[in-house]
């Protein structure tokens, strides 16, 4: 009853125009701050986001993204999150509003990614294994490094990297021995957030 009273009120303001209106111009809107994922980054559990609605402060908000995989934001309950890039996600919170406000225009960054889709993980004959927060720019040499290179056993020329595209599992072939001893830049692809990097054992 009172979660319903208060999406009435919330409803109330944004179209009467009253203090909490995004018609007083002395209410500003946050800051957005800088995206720290790239545009297709896969929206995960865990993730931090911030919803802000043009002209509408009071609208604009920063979430979680429940264990459930979604996200509440004002007049906007229970919307599916994971899985969606931030754009996505945006256009999907602006039919919702669409219905309280005029031509609502969304823009979600994700603050804080958490995520399993915001990791990188390296598995096998590396000398840590382990997954590694992604960052914007990351190469699979910057990844082989973070995990102390490769292990004595690794066969680094039938290394492979796993990775999720349009919803399909597909696998690029590297040479890591290559890259690391000969400088052979061929193999140095740009990660992705939730690729798996697999360097196999040696066959003796």
């Amino acid at each position: 009853m009172k979660r319903a009273l208060a999406r009435c009120l919330l409803l109330l303001s944004v179209l009467s125009g009253s203090p909490l209106g995004h018609a007083q111009e002395a209410i500003q809107a946050p800051a957005t701050p800088a995206a720290v994922v790239s545009a297709d980054y896969q929206i995960g559990p865990g993730d931090m986001l911030q919803v802000f609605v043009w002209r509408n402060p009071e609208l604009t908000s920063t979430v979680p993204v429940r264990p459930d995989g979604k996200i509440s934001t004002p007049l906007v309950e229970d919307m599916v999150a994971v899985g969606k890039n931030p754009s996505q996600l945006a256009r999907d919170i602006e039919k919702v509003l669409g219905e309280y406000v005029k031509a609502p225009q969304v823009n979600v960054i994700v603050t804080q990614p958490v995520s399993f889709f915001s990791q990188v993980k390296i598995v096998g004959q590396v000398q840590r294994p382990q997954a590694l927060p992604y960052r914007e720019g990351m190469t699979v040499l910057d990844a082989v490094l973070a995990v102390g290179g490769l292990s004595q056993f690794a066969a680094g020329n039938r290394a492979r990297l796993v990775r999720t595209e349009n919803g399909k599992q597909v696998e690029i072939k590297l040479r890591l021995d290559k890259l690391i001893e000969s400088g052979d830049m061929s193999s140095n692809v740009a990660l992705r957030p939730g690729d798996l990097l697999l360097v196999p054992e040696s066959r003796f």
